[in-house]
């Protein structure tokens, strides 16, 4: 792929500008995903940090809970942050009863693990695969992923919880990198879409 990947940011709630930013400089074409049309023009997919029952609400109320489905069974790649990462999760735990994910990736998920939003925190993250020391990651009601299956990839631990996870083309972490100016995790995500294509 020579041309910059065209990457969607899922723009039905969450931090979707941060994402658009953070993309773009790494050298990605990115743009806001919102309707079924929209997503089949991309070659890969951000779903952002928000609320992660309003985001699946949304996601059927706009019909395209199915076609994320679809394009994530496809092989798209994906990465998902904070939301995002429990919407990519086969199963969650302290979920809604009612709350739909997209799969993708073989983990066990509890939402809200890391505590209430006054209990938000910034710590410096171990993430395997990128170069030039720990990242920063930003932690806002933060899920951890409780276990793995044997297809998915351990890429960074916090303090014993697993808080990155990769599985085939499916990126996931607990935190937003994209609020910290690090474009790191993004890149990584672009190197994935590149090398996918």
């Amino acid at each position: 792929m020579n041309n910059p990947p065209v990457i969607g940011v899922l723009a039905l709630q969450g931090d979707v500008r941060e994402h658009l930013i953070a993309l773009a400089s790494a050298d990605a074409v990115a743009r806001p995903v919102r309707r079924p049309e929209e997503l089949a023009e991309v070659d890969a997919l951000v779903i952002p940090g928000g609320e992660s029952t309003t985001m699946s609400k949304l996601a059927v109320l706009f019909g395209m809970l199915e076609p994320l489905r679809e394009r994530v069974r496809a092989g798209m790649p994906v990465y998902g942050t904070c939301a995002g990462m429990i919407m990519l999760a086969d199963k969650i735990l302290d979920g809604r009863e009612d709350q739909e994910t997209l799969g993708g990736v073989d983990m066990i998920v509890r939402r809200n693990a890391f505590g209430r939003q006054n209990e938000s925190f910034e710590a410096k993250i171990d993430f395997a695969g990128i170069d030039g020391g720990p990242v920063e990651g930003v932690f806002i009601r933060a899920p951890w992923v409780e276990s793995v299956g044997a297809s998915a990839e351990v890429l960074a631990e916090y303090e014993g919880h697993v808080v990155a996870v990769r599985q085939g083309n499916v990126l996931a972490t607990s935190f937003h990198p994209e609020l910290t100016g690090d474009e790191r995790v993004h890149a990584y995500f672009v190197d994935m879409v590149r090398a996918s294509a």
